[in-house]
């Protein structure tokens, strides 16, 4: 799995939200363009600690949950389409796909300095990841939106 603390990936994901244009459509979901770069900032904003979750600590049944999941948010298999989304993550309202383009890619190389950091915080519903899990987790959140727009 790639990660996006290597460099070569970290390159080929800012050339790849480059291709995205304001015409692009999205082969499943209901997100329009601004909408996919200012839901995307969010787990890079999450995991430099510049966003909090409204949402409640999981119970022990979610936690459970969770626990079985972990493992397939930075595996090799791609996550499959019209995947539910946290709710603090859903974008509903206008974005001006220029601006959140630029804040998406600016977030994607201030994350990418976070390459030699040992300690992250716990994600709020999985707990803790090592870096290199960190890394995997966000290329494949980031190659699973720019696939969904065909990039």
């Amino acid at each position: 799995m790639k990660s996006l603390f290597d460099i070569t990936t970290h390159d080929e994901i800012l050339n790849r939200i480059d291709k995205v244009s304001t015409d692009s459509m999205p082969s499943w979901g209901k997100m329009n363009v601004g909408q996919m770069f200012a839901h995307c900032q969010m787990p890079l904003e999450i995991a430099m600690e510049k966003r909090t979750l409204s949402a409640k600590k999981p119970g022990f049944m979610k936690r459970l949950l969770f626990k079985l999941y972990k493992p397939l948010m930075y595996n090799d298999k791609a996550w499959s389409k019209n995947l539910p989304t946290v709710r603090d993550f859903i974008v509903n309202d206008a974005k001006d796909v220029d601006v959140e383009k630029a804040k998406l890619s600016n977030l994607v190389s201030e994350f990418h300095q976070y390459k030699d950091t040992d300690e992250f915080p716990p994600h709020p519903m999985f707990g803790k990841f090592t870096n290199e899990q960190w890394g995997k987790m966000q290329y494949k959140h980031l190659d699973h939106h720019l696939n969904q727009f065909g990039v």
